[in-house]
């Protein structure tokens, strides 16, 4: 089962401006669009480069200092001069620090696995963290998952910025004899009220 980002619209009812004026408690504990953070960022001159933790991650340093030039940490360089786009790969290629997609891992792949490779979230976050293994080792990992993915029981991983996949997800996993209409009603409840917008089963005595 594939994972689908869906798109949400926001309460705007309930919850502070956001604004200059907002506290770090109610920009904490509200929920925010990407584009509202986005929308704001550009206002004030903050950065929006990243995925929306790093960007809610800037907006709270802004909060809190009234600077808009937040240090980032360091990112360290890559060691290898391994040219990923140009190379000859073979199963014997070590996976390096300067590891890139391109037309030339993916022919690789191709040819290794068949026409039906296709990179995807879970095994391109498993070459980032096994640096030093083999382009063989990838094929059986990547294999491994395809496998997995073929289970009807398969569930993929929802990252944490996806706040309303993962709601929705749990509260259809929790209620069967409920609707996706239903989870998005609560749904829209949850996240025009302070706290977390995780899946709670007090959430069904919301109105």
């Amino acid at each position: 089962m594939l994972c689908v980002i869906l798109k949400d619209t926001v309460n705007m009812e309930n919850r502070p401006t956001l604004d200059r004026d907002i506290s770090l408690a109610d920009f904490n504990d509200f929920y925010w669009l990407k584009e509202e953070l986005v929308d704001f960022c550009k206002r004030i001159g903050i950065s929006t480069s990243g995925g929306k933790i790093e960007i809610s991650d800037r907006i709270r340093h802004y909060i809190l200092t009234g600077k808009t030039d937040r240090i980032e940490p360091a990112k360290s360089k890559a060691k290898s001069k391994f040219d990923w786009s140009k190379e000859k790969l073979t199963l014997k290629s070590e996976i390096t620090d300067n590891y890139t997609n391109g037309e030339n891992v993916r022919s690789f792949f191709m040819q290794e696995i068949g026409p039906h490779f296709s990179f995807n979230l879970i095994f391109m976050k498993w070459i980032k963290e096994n640096f030093g293994k083999t382009l063989g080792d990838a094929i059986i990992e990547w294999k491994r998952i395809n496998e997995l993915k073929k289970d009807k029981d398969y569930i993929s991983e929802i990252d944490p910025q996806f706040e309303y996949n993962r709601y929705m997800r749990a509260f259809l996993a929790d209620n069967l004899e409920l609707s996706s209409k239903d989870a998005m009603r609560h749904w829209k409840l949850k996240r025009s009220q302070r706290g977390t917008n995780q899946y709670e089963r007090a959430d069904l005595e919301m109105k």
